[in-house]
């Protein structure tokens, strides 16, 4: 059974791979490399080289300038992620300058060419990191930067390198608008990496203030047929005892969670909130560890009304 999953999984990455590494190639080689523009990444460093010299095709420069990124960030990123990616860079190196080369390249507007390449990369970069692995070069950076501010999205991250790079692509260009459309295709690849990763799952947060708790939330569910906790709230300045009723729903169910709870108390104070990724009954199955990362540290389990020893840890 654990090979049978080891099969699968090995399979799920290379699927993946390879539409990450078609789409990505696409947005570099078919849309970005002959519109004049860098972008972004170590791709868009070897696009800047190959319109300087035009002697070693794009792919196979990227997995050299990886090299060397590669040394620093080893350490750091680990043994795994480093062959996932080494996986994925030769898989992108052959698609980039085996395959795609045989079919006609993207020679129109440079703003669709922006538009559409970054839509592509990001696409295909989402796709490779939800397995847990990348194209190298900034992608290492990323990651690694990653590690040390969880809090900061991929997509972020990602900005702040391409537009270093993107603006030294200025004077190999000979013009201000290559910088522009360079970071119209960074802007697009960032939102729709965004919202692969983390949008998939997203949606609302209501947090309802009121004097009828038990009320609202049986309007709620009614309403869109979403369960809601009630928590018993003191207000700092009244030093009045209410109910806050929260939530979690989808986006076009927020305005009917909104009107249900005005309906009940028009004085309920309704607040709503972005939630990046929502798991649970009605909504995403919980993301469970691997027999690996379950013997690192066991899971502690308690009775409903136990409480954990002072020395026990948090379960995670």
């Amino acid at each position: 059974m654990e090979k049978a999953e080891r099969r699968k999984e090995f399979a799920l990455d290379i699927l993946f791979d390879l539409l990450g590494s078609l789409l990505f190639g696409m947005g570099v080689y078919t849309f970005a490399a002959r519109a004049g523009f860098a972008p972004g990444g170590i791709s868009g460093v070897a696009l800047l080289i190959y319109h300087v010299f035009k002697v070693i095709p794009i792919g196979t420069l990227t997995l050299l300038l990886n090299i060397p990124i590669i040394l620093l960030t080893f350490r750091t990123l680990g043994h795994m992620f480093f062959l996932k990616s080494i996986r994925t860079m030769i898989i992108s190196t052959l698609i980039m300058d085996v395959i795609l080369p045989r079919f006609p390249a993207y020679s129109g507007s440079r703003l669709l060419a922006a538009l559409f390449s970054g839509i592509l990369m990001g696409a295909g970069l989402a796709l490779i990191y939800m397995r847990g692995s990348s194209t190298g070069g900034a992608d290492f950076l990323i990651h690694a930067a990653k590690r040390r501010m969880p809090h900061v999205s991929l997509g972020q991250i990602s900005l702040v390198i391409d537009v270093a790079i993107i603006l030294a692509g200025v004077p190999v260009f000979g013009d201000i608008d290559s910088a522009l459309y360079g970071m119209i295709n960074a802007f697009a690849l960032t939102i729709v990496m965004d919202k692969i990763m983390y949008g998939a799952g997203s949606g609302k947060m209501a947090l309802i203030i009121t004097d009828y708790g038990p009320q609202v939330s049986r309007a709620i569910d009614e309403a869109v047929e979403r369960g809601s906790t009630l928590v018993d709230v003191v207000g700092s300045y009244s030093g009045q005892h209410r109910y806050m009723v929260v939530c979690a729903c989808s986006n076009n169910e927020v305005y009917k969670v909104r009107c249900a709870a005005h309906e009940v108390d028009h004085k309920a104070m309704v607040m709503i909130s972005e939630t990046n990724e929502v798991f649970g009954e009605g909504f995403h199955a919980p993301e469970l560890r691997t027999k690996d990362q379950k013997a690192k540290k066991p899971v502690l389990n308690f009775e409903k009304d136990e409480k954990p020893p002072k020395d026990a840890g948090p379960a995670e």
